[in-house]
């Protein structure tokens, strides 16, 4: 229980701190920082958990240096994590009886077999042995299933977290332009938002000195 919790408030100090503190300070347009959560949560809704950071940078290599496309490689790789150990077992499941869905396979989808034959995954392996693994789970016909059903998610998680974060961007923006714009009419509450915007600052300055710090106890408690 404890190490869950433990993970759960890590996880979601990586969402604020690598995916939306970036996000609201980026001086990209809105279409980079949003290519970066589609390629991100296209890769996360794999089932390749293990080596969805590296195909991510992999992707976006080939895709800046041929194509000449370019996202927010710290967005997408944060992203991969929406998928780990915790969520795996449930996403797998998930790829897996959609997949048999897709191929007619109907009475094929109970969860006790399927369980038991990913339970190595919930184990921490290296990459090597995650490859191992996938690859076995492929042999056994499960992989194809998985596949197979992880591709409407892969499209529609994708697109959910392009538009999600484009909206998001653009309704920002819109607020700081009309904010700026009351600035103008009336600079005596100009003065008192900027006090405002400088307090949240140190504010979030303040928060993330203190998850350096909880990096680094929780780092020397594990090597203890």
């Amino acid at each position: 229980m404890g190490k869950a919790k433990s993970f759960w408030d890590g996880f979601v100090r990586l969402v604020k701190f690598k995916i939306l503190v970036p996000i609201l300070r980026s001086n990209q347009p809105p279409s980079y920082t949003a290519r970066g959560s589609l390629v991100g949560l296209i890769w996360a809704m794999t089932p390749l958990i293990g080596v969805q950071m590296y195909l991510v940078f992999m992707t976006w290599l080939i895709a800046k240096k041929f194509f000449k496309w370019d996202f927010n490689l710290p967005i997408a790789l944060a992203w991969t994590w929406v998928t780990n150990v915790f969520t795996l077992a449930p996403t797998y499941y998930l790829f897996f009886v959609t997949g048999k869905i897709l191929m007619g396979q109907f009475q094929q989808i109970g969860y006790e077999a399927f369980n038991s034959f990913i339970s190595p995954f919930k184990e921490d392996v290296s990459i090597w042995e995650a490859f191992i693994l996938f690859f076995k789970l492929f042999l056994k016909d499960w992989g194809i299933a998985m596949m197979l059903g992880c591709v409407p998610w892969a499209i529609f998680c994708g697109w959910l977290g392009y538009y999600s974060t484009l909206k998001w961007i653009n309704t920002r923006d819109a607020r700081r332009a009309k904010i700026a714009a009351l600035r103008k009419m009336h600079p005596i509450r100009h003065l008192k938002e900027k006090h405002q915007e400088k307090k949240e600052l140190r504010q979030q300055q303040k928060e993330l000195r203190e998850e350096k710090a909880k990096t680094s106890e929780q780092k020397q408690s594990d090597s203890g």
